[in-house]
């Protein structure tokens, strides 16, 4: 094809599909060589054939030829050499074999949520490409080594607040299907950021492995704690006291609520669930125990299970009680870190089974990257809230 056609002589040449084909084939292999000039020519500093690169210690040393598939089919190119071999292209880098960056598009679909099937079609039916449910594995490994680094990142020496759930998938283990929980640590640092501080995979949590998380956190560089608020995660309170003594320990209430129901009778709810949120909302904890004295006298011999959880849990049920309503309404759920989990899942629902414990760390570690990427201001009412936690927490802030 002639340098100097124009669009519409390139038009005239075309008298079929296959012809359109063809011409932007060439047209597409042209303009790639005249990148890789412009490249070398950069690299080397000098225009080809100049005399300014008499004796630099470094000139081209003729081409290379590579094939490479494109979306318009396999392309033949001419890889400009030069002597010393430190010339790479940008473009393609030299043990790519596709101009579609195949690895970066296999990553970015794993990353949505598609299986490997979704992913053999659509690389199919695009480009014309196989790729086999090996390939995929075999690229989406290749991030493992990100997981185990993100999850070993240095963090901040205080979190004003962490907040800690659990979501649960289906992993294949040793001939069966077995629930596994992926544990999260989601904390809000001193500029009011939020954050995944990590996220654990496990079969069973206790105190030993709250233990470990904790030991895990204080060795990545977290000095304090403010505030931890949790669901009913066993054997978390003990770990976090012997690792963050000063911590305050607040019990998700909308958690607990959703556990008592399962104990009452539908044609009660209304009424118990009415009398609770008497307990939870009220102005001081003084008024707080006055209202669950009435709410026990009224329930208790009907549904003294709901009770007994209620006096069991008291004291971190009732921890925000100590603080001003801004930070109540902070921290009186985890529904900062289920939020966080509705968006993973938004993206894991896809599959029913993983294979592997890994397959779940790489997509688990996929779409939390998609969703921190977005967290870049402050919660809202940070500003106030942190006036106040330096008064609450006089000198634990580190400012």
């Amino acid at each position: 094809m002639h340098k100097d056609m124009t669009i519409k002589d390139l038009a005239r040449e075309c008298k079929t599909v296959d012809d359109i084909q063809f011409m932007l084939k060439d047209l597409f292999r042209e303009t790639l060589q005249l990148v890789f000039e412009a490249e070398i020519e950069d690299h080397l500093g000098y225009a080809k054939n100049h005399i300014s690169g008499n004796n630099t210690g470094n000139s081209r040393n003729g081409y290379m030829k590579k094939t490479i598939k494109t979306k318009f089919g396999n392309t033949t190119l001419d890889i400009p050499r030069d002597r010393k071999g430190d010339y790479e292209p940008q473009i393609i880098k030299k043990y790519e074999t596709s101009i579609n960056g195949l690895e970066d598009q296999i990553l970015a679909l794993y990353s949505k949520g598609m299986s490997t099937r979704d992913i053999e079609d659509h690389m199919q039916d695009i480009y014309g490409i196989h790729v086999s449910p090996t390939m995929v594995s075999k690229v989406t490994d290749k991030i493992l080594p990100l997981v185990y680094d993100w999850q070993a990142r240095p963090l901040d020496a205080v979190y004003p607040i962490v907040y800690l759930d659990a979501i649960h998938f289906k992993v294949r283990h040793e001939n069966r299907i077995i629930s596994k929980a992926a544990y999260t640590v989601l904390g809000i640092n001193t500029d009011g950021v939020k954050d995944i501080l990590g996220i654990w995979i496990g079969e069973n949590e206790s105190a030993s492995f709250w233990l470990s998380v904790c030991s895990d956190l204080k060795s990545r560089g977290v000095e304090d704690i403010l505030i931890a608020c949790k669901d009913g995660l066993s054997g978390f309170s003990d770990a976090i006291i012997a690792t963050f003594p000063q911590t305050h320990i607040q019990l998700c209430v909308i958690h607990q609520l959703r556990a008592n129901m399962k104990y009452v009778a539908t044609k009660d709810r209304t009424g118990v669930m009415g009398d609770l949120k008497k307990v939870y909302k009220a102005a001081t904890l003084e008024q707080a125990e006055s209202n669950f004295a009435k709410l026990k006298e009224l329930w208790e011999k009907k549904y003294p299970t709901v009770i007994k959880s209620w006096e069991e849990n008291w004291l971190e049920l009732t921890a925000f009680f100590h603080y001003p309503p801004i930070i109540r309404k902070m921290i009186y759920t985890t529904n900062t870190v289920e939020g966080f989990h509705r968006q993973l899942r938004k993206v894991t629902k896809t599959k029913n089974t993983y294979p592997t414990d890994n397959a779940l760390r790489k997509i688990v570690y996929l779409a939390t990257i998609g969703v921190t990427d977005k967290w870049t201001k402050p919660i809202p009412d940070w500003l106030e809230c942190k006036a106040q936690f330096d008064i609450i927490f006089e000198g634990r802030l580190g400012n």
